[in-house]
């Protein structure tokens, strides 16, 4: 995602305007009440708005459109299956929803609509901490979170910009790979099909991908003595990440929606 570099998904909006600890502050009490709620209404209620968040407050490519709108419901889905499939009925109510429902069946096993609903719940609350979570992920970008962390919560800048060149690897690897990759390719070494084969290839790209990461690491360790890295305690910034007025509203906001709609749903199942 966005935070492994110095661009992110959204190409703009207003949620990109806003600090980096601000579109962490605002879901993340609601991401852990979350974990420990039950049923279907809640995670499903903050699903929609977390998606209505995303999509009003970030302009998105039309990929991502699908994958929230689309790949998230279908991800919840058939999660929800692998999830009830390990509830016992035996544990469920008598009268519970869907529990004369019999969606498949196998000798004695019986899968009911109750025993999806349950797994579907739990689906459900990954669904929406995931779409949560995209509230800041798709909007900020790596270099954004560390300079908030280390000039508003004053994190050490050591450990966060040492973290962020560890983020920036990543990218650089499926680089390098898909050099390898083609290199090995123009000199005929990947002819070959079959499990075997494929294992065989595997373990000949760790090695040159394992050189060239070392290779990596040592030239950005020697580009940070170079500048001095660490050998202060604090550190100039080209870019200053401010906490404005806007991100104050955000937050405030988005936990007061927060509250009214949870009041809302726990009101409305009641």
């Amino acid at each position: 995602m966005s935070a492994l570099g110095e661009t992110t998904v959204a190409h703009g909006g207003p949620l990109r305007s806003l600090n980096a600890l601000a579109k962490l502050a605002g879901p993340v009490p609601v991401m852990i009440a979350l974990v420990f709620t039950r049923g279907v209404p809640l995670p499903l209620a903050f699903a929609v708005f977390a998606a209505l968040v995303l999509l009003v407050g970030a302009r998105l490519g039309a990929g991502w459109v699908l994958v929230i709108l689309l790949g998230v419901p279908a991800l919840a889905a058939v999660l929800g299956a692998s999830f009830g499939i390990w509830v016992d009925q035996a544990t469920l109510p008598a009268d519970a929803a869907g529990s004369q429902l019999v969606l498949a069946e196998l000798g004695d096993w019986r899968f009911t609509g109750a025993m999806y609903l349950v797994g579907f719940a739990t689906a459900l609350r990954i669904a929406a901490i995931i779409l949560l979570a995209f509230v800041s992920g798709l909007t900020t970008t790596g270099a954004e979170l560390v300079r908030a962390l280390v000039q508003q919560l004053r994190v050490p800048y050591r450990l966060g910009y040492t973290a962020l060149a560890a983020m920036r690897f990543v990218p650089r690897f499926g680089h390098e790979l898909e050099v390898i990759r083609a290199a090995r390719r123009v000199r005929g070494v990947d002819r070959d099909r079959g499990p075997i084969a494929w294992l065989r290839g595997t373990v000949g790209l760790a090695v040159p991908l394992l050189a060239s990461a070392i290779r990596h690491a040592e030239r950005v360790a020697l580009a940070m003595d170079a500048r001095a890295f660490g050998a202060h305690d604090s550190r100039t910034e080209r870019t200053i990440s401010r906490w404005r007025r806007r991100d104050t509203v955000f937050v405030l906001g988005f936990w007061l929606v927060s509250a009214v709609l949870w009041w809302a749903v726990e009101t409305a199942v009641a």
